[in-house]
Parts: structure tokens; sequence; C-alpha cells
């Protein structure tokens, strides 16, 4: 072929001279380089120049590897002339054909020296550029060919916001965002084109190394690269027959055919490349957003409940308590148990666990106060933190399909499903509401403000922050909070709108359940009949009180009991399951709406969660 004979390496030396004007006068000088050829020592060879890039003031990014160097770098003109003079003493680098630009600042902000796999990724480890590259073909040849009008396909490999930016006059862009995808879009190409000639370009050249011997392969005919890629043609030709500015992957973010620094800016939110009317459009609100990914609040809200809706599900798969781990579970002594002992501690604030549940923990070293076990006859203090070991721990199934309603600065709205519990307790450790939250928001300490059965599905209100928790938590023990709920109850209620103010038991009783007690605290829910359906009622509730278990122990005083409650049974008896299983009939009382006020704005807020099929 033509161009199959060896090309000739220009030096920094040999740019043009207004290049060479403009490289001498800038206070900077920016230069990129490549060379695939066989490296070892790769970890000394990082060592060696980590010290010369620093002590020359170097600032950008050298990559390493097996298959050759890569690199990017500014300074000022003497410290960037030493560098390439101590680069090409290395025999395996004395040819490394290097481009440069000039700019008035150093458009790097760190060095950065990495040994990678490969110096551009492609995950094809048979391409080997080393061992076979195609035909480069100069930029003066190039633009010959396209001032006579030779038939050619120009191939513009490089991602799509970069061609977005310039590119050649009529180039096809081969269509990616990566360019470890170009395998893939390679095979798209009309098949046609394996019969045309190609000259395929990039910024620099590298990404052709690879590009042309995998076309090849796959049975393109005739494939030649632009050597030194659009920058060298820039250097070589100007920017006849080439629209538009070039990207560069640096502060400057774009170059003209001058190679000076033009006026495009870099979005930091979606990575579009910024005009000087997009940079002027009220849409352009750095480092929040640009014209190309400028949303709405509402439409901004939607897009992070939809982010964390999906991390959800990656946070729940598979579940966070279902594989063994180490429970660590804090017992911390509260005022009436001091001076008693650990039995009576435990036996106390655990009664759903036996006596000699305990004693076993206690002889098998499972009850450690400041990592030292305790006896069952040891004597506490008030204050104490002791913990209780639960080693290879795995926990109860749940259905963590949470899903966030609501989100803001101050707030989180949760649509809760069930069975699952919203704090740790019993077996429940990280299979509950509170440790999936926290995990979803990660690094912030997230604060629930209400309570909800873990049978119970529906809204709840948590705070990102304790000053505002304050406020909301006040709203609901001042009973300002307006929450209505929907319950589906076994029989008929014989007015269409009642109220039960039955007082309910401060202290729970058997298997943990609250009751009617005329000594109890007071308590008010209101009723309203929704629809009459055979043997069931579908009832709206709103609670005017926030006691325990208040709506359920309402409905079964009046016996009405919820459907597939597991505690508060027909015929006013009480059963012995809490959390039910995953694959139980779901308990039928629902969170529906909750109206409270912002804790910073004062703004009434009306949450609402999608109804369960059983309240339709």
């Amino acid at each position: 072929r033509e161009f199959r004979q060896p090309v000739s390496i220009r030096t920094l030396k040999d740019s043009s001279s207004s290049q060479k004007n403009n490289s001498m006068s800038a206070p900077y000088i920016n230069i990129a380089a490549y060379k695939f050829v066989n490296l070892d020592s790769l970890e000394q060879r990082k060592k060696e120049l980590l010290p010369v890039c620093q002590q020359l003031e170097l600032k950008g990014t050298i990559l390493l590897s097996l298959e050759g160097i890569n690199l990017f770098m500014s300074g000022t003109r003497e410290n960037v002339d030493r560098f390439v003079t101590h680069l090409r003493s290395q025999t395996e680098f004395a040819d490394i054909p290097v481009k440069e630009s000039p700019s008035d600042h150093q458009p790097h902000s760190r060095l950065l020296i990495r040994i990678k796999k490969e110096i551009i990724s492609m995950g094809m480890d048979e391409i080997q550029p080393v061992e076979n590259t195609s035909p480069k073909i100069e930029p003066e040849q190039l633009k010959q060919w396209l001032d006579e009008g030779r038939e050619v396909v120009l191939l513009d490999v490089r991602n799509d916001y970069e061609v977005e930016v310039g590119t050649f006059v009529d180039a096809v862009p081969i269509g990616v965002d990566s360019f470890r995808t170009f395998p893939d879009a390679v095979d798209t190409l009309p098949a046609e084109m394996k019969e045309k000639p190609i000259v395929m370009f990039c910024t620099g050249g590298i990404r052709c190394e690879k590009a042309g011997p995998l076309m090849e392969d796959k049975g393109f005919g005739e494939i030649y690269q632009l050597n030194g890629g659009i920058l060298k043609y820039f250097e070589d030709c100007g920017g006849e027959h080439y629209d538009g500015d070039c990207f560069v992957f640096d502060k400057r973010v774009a170059v003209d055919p001058e190679l000076q620094e033009t006026d495009a800016d870099l979005c930091y939110a979606c990575q579009a490349v910024l005009t000087i009317e997009d940079q002027q459009s009220e849409k352009f609100k750095p480092p929040e957003s640009c014209p190309h990914c400028y949303l709405t609040p509402d439409e901004r809200l939607r897009k992070t409940i939809e982010k964390r809706n999906a991390d959800v599900v990656q946070l729940t798969t598979p579940l966070p308590g279902s594989l063994p781990y180490n429970n660590v579970r804090p017992i911390n002594v509260p005022l009436r148990f001091d001076h008693q002992t650990v039995l009576e501690v435990l036996v106390g604030m655990h009664p759903q666990m036996n006596s000699g549940y305990w004693q076993d923990e206690c002889r098998t070293g499972m009850i450690v106060w400041k990592g030292e076990p305790l006896t069952a006859e040891t004597k506490v203090r008030s204050g104490w933190r002791i913990e209780h070991l639960l080693p290879q721990t795995v926990e109860p199934d749940v259905n963590a399909a949470i899903k966030i309603l609501y989100e803001d600065d101050e707030l989180i709205a949760i649509n809760k499903p069930a069975p699952l519990p919203m704090h740790p307790c019993g077996r429940f450790n990280r299979n509950s509401l509170i440790y999936v939250v926290n995990e979803l928001y990660d690094g912030e300490q997230i604060r629930i403000c209400h309570r909800l059965d873990a049978n119970t599905t529906g809204v709840i209100v948590c705070c990102r922050k304790k000053s505002s928790a304050r406020v909301v938590i006040r709203q609901f023990e001042e009973g300002t909070v307006k929450k209505s709920y929907l319950a589906e109850v076994v029989g008929h209620p014989e007015e269409e709108q009642f109220i039960s103010r039955a007082k309910i038991s401060s202290e729970p009783s058997e298997h943990g359940a609250r009751v009617v007690d005329e000594n109890g605290l007071t308590a008010e829910t209101r009723f309203k009949v929704v629809a009459r359906r055979g043997e069931t009622t579908l009832v709206h509730c709103q609670p005017v009180t926030g006691r325990t278990n208040q709506i359920r122990v309402h409905l079964w005083d009046l016996g009405i009991p919820i459907v597939g409650d597991p505690l508060y049974l027909p015929e006013g008896k009480i059963g012995g399951a809490q959390t039910l299983r995953v694959t139980d009939p779901p308990m039928h009382l629902h969170a529906a709406k909750l109206e409270l006020k912002h804790p910073v704005t004062d703004e009434q807020l009306v949450i609402e969660s999608p109804k369960p099929a059983w309240a339709e």
C-alpha cells in the first residue's frame, strides 16, 4: 500500500513557525505523547519518573502498562523540554513523538502516575499495536486527498461528546460513549464501508492504534490512521476541512485549529461541553446543571427518587440479614434495674425470652460488659451498656421493598412494606427499616420520627438532621400531625362513623400485646366506613393520639379486628405471633397519608402512599 513505508518522527522543535512563536511566549506548554512498546519493571519506572516530574513542577497524567506509555503533561517551556529530553534518554522512548500546545495557565490540577492493564482501554488482549497496527497517513497527505475530493470515509472513533465539539466535515462518528464499546459499534457500520478506503482519526492517534487492527480483523479492507490525530493535523494543516474545535482532556476543555484554548466550558454535572451560548443560558447553574442536563425541581426529585429506589433493590438483594454475621445487640441498663442481677435485667427487659434462655447465654459467655463475660448473678449499675453476642446470626426474611416517596435536604418520606420491623428488635437487626435506610443514605444518621408496626404498611417520615428531627417529633408529640389510615376489618360496624376513646395499657401484657385498660393511657381514634364487602369492611382510621398499637387495639376492642392481624384475633383472643412471616397473608392496615409542617420552611406537606391491593 502507498502509505506502508515508515513515517518520519518529528520532535518538539519541528512545529510550524507560528506554533513555535506561540509556544515560546506562552507561560505553559501542554504535551501529549504515547508509544506502544513492550515495557517491564513498571513499579521501578514509576518510582523513577515521579521525582523527575515533581522537581520540574509538571502536572498531568502518565499511564504505564506492559504495552507502553501514554501521557498528558503541562509545565513551563524549559521544564517540559527537560522532561522530554529525560524521557527520550531511555532507549524505549528515544523516538517517541510529542505533540504540544500553549496555554496561559496550567490546565492540570495535579500529578498522577498510574500503572494500568492498558494505556488505552478497549478490553481486547488479542489486539497488540506493538506487533501490528494499521498504516498511517500524514496530515498533509490527508489534506491533499480532501482537497482533491478523493472518495474516502473519515471515521471519527472518539466519544460522542467529543464529536459534538468539532470533527472533520462529513466525518462518520462511530457512536460511542466509551472506547470500550468500540468493538460493538464497529459491528453496526454499513457492510458497504468494508469496500471503501477509511481514514480513522482521534485526538492524538492512540485510539486508532487499536481501532485499526480490530477493523481489519472484522473485514475492512483499506484502513488508514491519521498520524498524530487531530492535534497533529491542526499543527501541520490548520483548520481546513475541519468544522469546530477539538476536545482535550484537561481544564482547557477544547482547543481551536491554532491550538489555542477556546471559550468552551465543561458541565461538572453531566460532562457536556458548553458553548458561550450554553454558558449564558439561565439553565447554566454550575456546578449543578447546564442546558443539557437542567431539570426542573420536580424532575430532579423524580430522578433522585428513581436512583434511590434502584439502590434499595441492590442493598436488599440478598437481604442484609440473610448472610451469617456476628451480631452484637446492646442492652442499656435503665435506672429501675440499678443494683439488680444480670439475669433480672435480661428477663425484665426481654420477657419474651424465658429465664432459662438467658441463663444459658450467660453460661456460654454471650453476655459481656466492656469485653468481659458476665455471670447471671453479677449485679449491674444503671447506665451500663451490656452486649449480647449472637455469633453467625441469620435473620428471618422480611419484605424489604422500601420505596422513597419524597426527599429534600431535611426530610425523607418512605412507603414502608410489611412485614418489616422499624428498628432492630428480637430476631431482627439488619433486616430492619432503619438499617437499610442508613445504608441507603451512607454517611448520614437518619432519624425516624414516628413508628409503624412491623406488619403495617405505609408512610413513614424520617429526618436527615437532628435539628429537623426535633421539630418533626414535637409535631407528633403535640398531635398536630394529621394521620390517615386504611384498615380492612372482620365484620361490620353498626354505624358509618364512630369513635373509640378506650384507654390503652402503658405496658405490654401477654405476647407483648397492649390491651384496653381503664387505668391506662388516654387514646382516641375516629373511624369512618369506606366500603362494606361481604364479611369484611374497609374503614378509614384517624388516630388523634399515638399510643402503641392504638388502631389495632381499638378495632379489636370494638369486636371488628383487622384482617390478618396475628396478635389481636377475633372473639377477643390474643395470638402468639408478633411479626408475620413473608409467606403469611398480610395484615390489612395501611398508613395512607400524613399531613405535617416542613421543619424548615413551615410549608404544609401532604404525603400519600399508594394503596395496597386489598385497599382498592
